[in-house]
């Protein structure tokens, strides 16, 4: 009720420079993700969406028309990460359909991968080709969240974590859950895989709504990384595997704006992974057994 009123107009314009002539570059992208995986598994695929069309139901609907003695449905959240606003809310609204369609076949969901060896590779793959030109730094920008959601019932957990650069330690209470800790594993586990040190890359965090999200910010440090000598930058934004508003107009546009105006030179945005074909090997193996979860 009360950021509506007040997006709708910014992010209607916001739309507008990305949309392509077969629509929102989101569907148009996951819809070829679909198409790439049912070419390399023999199991129908369908696609649902959070918000708007491609509702979960519809999508349970069209395979059990596709396939009607099906006995088992794998959810697949595009988030490679865990968060209470992207992974958790996803994973739970297919939950939610599930149980009031009262299905019969049985609902499986994809664990976040934030550091699973297949899908590092494909990150990394899709990284190399940027690194043939000069580049004076790689910035990882990761979707932002309310510092809070890391530890929402646990102030002194969130003290710990937020003082420490990695974010939570080993053995402490919501480590495996931890945002913060697990988008550094996934930045360092690529840079160290194409052996980029670490003075050559940092993370920073977008899309924030007002006080109290995980800092540092993407948009403050590309206006301050020109001072610091960085003028040719790489910019990717693994926390979404399909390209789509956050990534194409903030980041690639209005993100390229405010590096060059701070004087920066140069300013390459590494797509983020859609259709890679090392990606969508990796989300074959994701759908056995061993990355499945309740």
């Amino acid at each position: 009720g009360i950021i509506v009123p007040f997006r709708t107009s910014n992010s209607s314009k916001a739309y507008k420079s990305v949309w392509t002539p077969e629509g929102s570059p989101l569907i148009v992208l996951t819809q070829q993700l679909k198409q790439a995986l049912e070419q390399i598994i023999d199991e129908p695929v369908e696609i649902a969406m959070r918000y708007g069309s491609y509702k979960p139901q519809e999508a349970y609907d069209a395979l059990l028309a596709r396939s009607p003695e099906i006995e088992e449905v794998i959810v697949v959240p595009l988030y490679p990460h865990f968060a209470m606003s992207s992974y958790e809310t996803a994973a739970e609204y297919a939950k939610l359909a599930y149980k009031k369609g009262k299905y019969k076949f049985k609902l499986k969901v994809v664990a976040p991968f934030y550091d699973n060896p297949l899908y590092i590779d494909a990150l990394a793959e899709s990284i190399k080709p940027f690194l043939a030109e000069e580049f004076d730094h790689i910035l990882f920008s990761y979707h932002g969240i309310p510092a809070r959601h890391i530890h929402l019932n646990d102030p002194e957990a969130l003290k710990i974590c937020l003082a420490s650069p990695g974010g939570c330690a080993p053995g402490s209470d919501g480590y495996e859950s931890c945002y913060k800790r697990q988008v550094f594993v996934t930045t360092d586990l690529v840079m160290k895989q194409l052996n980029i040190p670490e003075e050559k890359y940092s993370i920073a965090f977008q899309s924030r709504l007002g006080k109290g999200w995980l800092e540092p910010f993407t948009d403050q440090t590309l206006k301050a990384m020109p001072e610091k000598g960085i003028k040719k930058l790489l910019v990717l934004c693994p926390a979404f595997i399909s390209d789509c508003l956050e990534t194409l107009e903030e980041i690639a546009e209005e993100g390229k704006k405010e590096f060059l105006s701070a004087g920066g030179e140069t300013y390459k945005m590494i797509p983020c992974l859609n259709v890679h074909p090392k990606w969508v090997e990796t989300l074959k193996v994701l759908l056995n057994g061993d990355y499945l979860a309740d």
